[in-house]
């Protein structure tokens, strides 16, 4: 019975979430005074339901990584109104298209140059429920924004968390992950290009993305946390239903007709941006382990069984670092730094 509730918390808004069996309020987010935060796509929807929650709580400095500026500039009006100029004016713009890896480069070492703490990271951007599209450099663009964009951020900016963690801190990192990673066909390898690049359809090419974020952050905690690391956590979460861009208005790009009953036919039982929110504040301001799969509000979960393999993490984070690395070796000196230096974590 407890299983039913707890799928019931995790996937719809009000008073379902109170019938989980780990409970965790925005409230209850810790003060934040003196810590800094990294939000991917923290001006709209959940990323702004954290960015939002984390000033509320006194972060000291919030930057927020996004694609428009004007997007982020409402966001900020907003704070402004509802928690002051103050928290306001501690969130810092920086464009950042996680398709262009060479800019992610360029962001992460911009953010090591100006400042000498990093204590929470919030890969939270991505793109939704969409058809499969190549980036530039020709990858799956769900797989090259939502997974491999995230990985060359997290791995430049994770020896400024790994000094951080020194000082006695705890350093938290979260990716935003989905039930939807459960719809990956089973003979999913991660085996090579040509896998990824295959065109699976919308809720699987998400899904696959999903699935990724679930496995990077098992790999993380294999890899770095217990291996000389404890205070450097990662963890993925689900968020449950949310009302959103990409539930309300990027659906139809995938589904014309049936992207209706997501829409509107759903939308009374979808959640809110905070409510969205509350799984990953509480990865990332109160988890106390890593490579963990929690789902909303702070129920933690087995997962799929794909999300479970090893074997299956270590070939995923293989390709990752071979594709990023051969896509960039061709990169043209005037569009930015290569990543020669590319060391994945």
């Amino acid at each position: 019975m407890q299983e039913i509730k707890n799928t019931i918390s995790e996937n719809f808004g009000g008073p379902a979430s109170k019938l989980g069996s780990h409970q965790f309020k925005l409230d209850d987010c810790p003060d934040l005074s003196g810590k800094v935060a990294v939000i991917t796509g923290g001006s709209e929807g959940i990323g702004f339901g954290v960015a939002y929650t984390l000033l509320k709580h006194n972060i000291a400095k919030l930057y927020i990584l996004s694609v428009s500026k004007e997007v982020v500039e409402g966001a900020k009006d907003a704070v402004a109104k509802e928690l002051g100029q103050d928290k306001a004016d501690r969130t810092v713009w920086m464009q950042c298209d996680l398709s262009d890896w060479p800019r992610v480069k360029q962001v992460a070492e911009a953010i090591k140059h100006d400042t000498d703490r990093l204590d929470i990271l919030v890969n939270n951007a991505a793109r939704g429920i969409m058809t499969a599209e190549l980036t530039s450099y020709g990858v799956d663009r769900h797989i090259a924004v939502n997974h491999m964009g995230h990985v060359i951020l997290t791995s430049y900016l994770l020896p400024l968390m790994k000094e951080t963690a020194k000082q006695g801190n705890v350093v938290r990192i979260s990716n935003q992950a989905s039930n939807m990673h459960t719809k990956v066909p089973s003979n999913t390898k991660f085996a090579s290009l040509d896998e990824i690049n295959k065109d699976l359809g919308p809720n699987e090419q998400y899904g696959r993305s999903k699935l990724a974020a679930i496995l990077y952050a098992r790999y993380f905690d294999r890899k770095v946390t217990r291996n000389g690391h404890p205070n450097v956590l990662m963890n993925a979460t689900h968020p449950g239903f949310v009302s959103s861009k990409q539930s309300r208005t990027d659906i139809f790009e995938a589904f014309p007709l049936g992207g209706w009953a997501m829409s509107h036919g759903l939308e009374p039982f979808k959640k809110d941006q905070f409510e969205g929110a509350v799984p990953t504040v509480f990865a990332v301001t109160m988890a106390d382990k890593s490579g963990q799969y929690i789902c909303a509000p702070a129920i933690p979960e087995a997962g799929s069984e794909l999300s479970q393999s090893e074997e299956l993490a270590d070939a995923l984070m293989e390709l990752t670092r071979n594709v990023v690395r051969d896509k960039m070796r061709s990169e043209p000196a005037g569009k930015g730094s290569p990543l020669d230096d590319f060391v994945l974590h």
